[in-house]
C-alpha cells in the first residue's frame, strides 16, 4: 500500500499497518528528507520519501522478501535491499546522534 492511500487510514489502523504512530512516521520522513536534501550526487529514487520509509517499515513489520516487496513497489529486489539499508542507516545514525546529545 502506498503512502497516498495509507495516510487516509485512522491512527490505529495506520499503526497496525506499519508499526508506528502517524506522528512518528512523519518525524522519520522529515529526518530522511533532511538527509536527502544534503545529498550532493547520486540518482534520485523513484519513490517519495514517505513511500521509502513506508516500504522500510513494511519490511521490518512483515519480514517479506525483497523480491515480494519489489513486485509490490515496482522495484528490483536489489534496489529494495539498497533502499531499506539506506533508510535504516539514516535512522540509526540520527538515533545515535540524538542519544549522544542527550548525555
Amino acid at each position: 500500500m502506498r503512502y497516498e492511500k495509507a495516510k487516509e487510514l485512522k491512527d490505529t489502523e495506520f499503526k497496525r499497518l506499519c508499526g508506528v504512530r502517524h506522528e512518528t512516521f512523519l518525524a522519520m520522513c522529515e529526518i530522511v528528507q533532511a538527509v536527502e536534501n544534503q545529498k550532493i550526487s547520486g540518482r534520485n529514487c523513484n519513490l517519495t520519501v514517505e513511500n521509502q520509509v513506508l516500504l522500510t517499515l513494511t519490511f521490518w513489520r512483515e519480514y517479506r522478501t525483497m523480491f515480494h516487496l519489489g513486485q509490490d513497489w515496482g522495484l528490483h529486489e536489489s534496489n529494495v535491499s539498497r533502499l531499506v539499508r539506506r533508510i535504516e542507516d539514516i535512522l540509526i545514525k540520527i538515533g545515535l546522534s540524538q542519544k549522544s546529545e542527550s548525555n
